[in-house]
């Protein structure tokens, strides 16, 4: 699996997922704003993602810092995070990074540690964050392979895999997982437009590693239902509220619905990173609005008439009631998610639940 985030000798490297499949290029940033802005042009993307790259960003803007004293020292440092914090406001794994490195920051401060003993732990705790993340898509892949069966017909949308984490892949760790135990596995990739996340890099991801991909329009998902022809639905998510209603890339929630006029089981595979709990509902959730020439051209190419208007939520959000379970790396969620998602974070420090 190609590396989505690396940092090598103190420069954060990134693939820049705009150019795929067609170039494989990589973005170096030396500076928190040069972090930004990839993560904001969507150089990087997927929730997970950008909080890895988000935490190394902070960190090493202020491992750089020329601040001169502690209080200047956290002042840049509140300054980096509202930068971070103001790219994307929709996945709320950036904003769980950010207070990590909050909570890093002020016990650092209180122990009165120097702004390099400061740095050094910031930097250390982006790196936990990033392994963190490539344990528990694996955790997570292991769990939800239990939900896809010998030559199952694997819907996705969007690209929740190796390119949307630090590693492995939440919704796609669930396809790898099946395959490694031996299970036949189709996978049909919704092409996710506009930004074609699902036929550029899910289609890309999978192709390499000789999965069987099959790529298809948003519009093909009902028929193709109806006909028998998909046996499982594995998304991953933005941000799940309180209650389990999922942010997820635009479209999923209209596949959602059609599984459910279909009986086709639909999961949500994610960290509990992206559970919140502190989000009542869905419709508390932040919707992105991305920028109108996304679905207005093709690259250079116009495709829509001057005058015509364009709306691009770059989200949508799927009701609980749809979601047959949410995969985490502390086993498979079920309804009633209000009491299991609060169950999850309060058994972190004990035994793994159950699935």
């Amino acid at each position: 699996m190609l590396p989505t985030i690396d940092l090598q000798d103190d420069v954060i490297v990134m693939v820049d997922q705009r150019k795929l499949p067609a170039q494989e290029v990589y973005v170096r940033c030396r500076t928190a704003p040069e972090v930004a802005k990839a993560i904001r042009t969507m150089v990087i993307r997927g929730a997970p993602a950008i909080g890895v790259a988000a935490a190394y960003g902070i960190a090493m803007g202020m491992k750089r810092s020329t601040a001169k004293g502690t209080n200047q020292f956290a002042v840049e440092f509140q300054k980096l995070c509202d930068l971070m914090a103001a790219t994307r406001p929709t996945a709320v794994n950036l904003f769980w990074a950010i207070d990590r490195l909050k909570a890093v920051f002020a016990a650092a401060a209180q122990a009165g540690e120097s702004p390099e003993e400061i740095s050094a732990r910031l930097l250390r705790e982006a790196q936990t964050i990033h392994d963190e993340d490539v344990a528990n898509c694996r955790l997570m892949g292991g769990h939800g392979a239990a939900v896809v069966p010998d030559n199952a017909r694997v819907l996705t949308h969007c690209n929740a895999g190796a390119l949307a984490t630090a590693g492995y892949g939440s919704a796609l760790g669930v396809i790898r997982a099946a395959v490694e135990q031996g299970k036949r596995i189709a996978v049909f990739a919704d092409e996710t437009r506009p930004f074609l996340q699902g036929a550029r890099l899910t289609a890309w991801e999978l192709v390499r590693e000789g999965i069987n991909t099959t790529v298809i329009t948003e519009s093909m998902a009902g028929p193709l239902m109806r006909a028998k022809e998909i046996d499982v639905v594995v998304v991953g998510a933005d941000r799940i509220a309180a209650n389990g209603d999922t942010a997820n890339k635009i479209g999923t929630y209209t596949v959602a619905v059609l599984a459910r006029e279909h009986g086709v089981p639909f999961y949500v595979a994610a960290p509990l990173s992206t559970i919140d709990l502190a989000t009542p509902d869905g419709d508390t959730i932040p919707i992105e609005e991305r920028d109108q020439r996304e679905v207005s051209h093709l690259g250079s190419s116009r495709i829509t008439p001057v005058g015509a208007h364009i709306r691009n939520p770059a989200f949508d959000v799927t009701p609980h009631r749809y979601i047959s379970g949410i995969i985490t790396e502390r086993g498979i969620l079920r309804p009633p998610y209000s009491e299991s998602l609060k169950q999850a974070f309060a058994e972190l420090a004990g035994p793994e639940l159950l699935d």
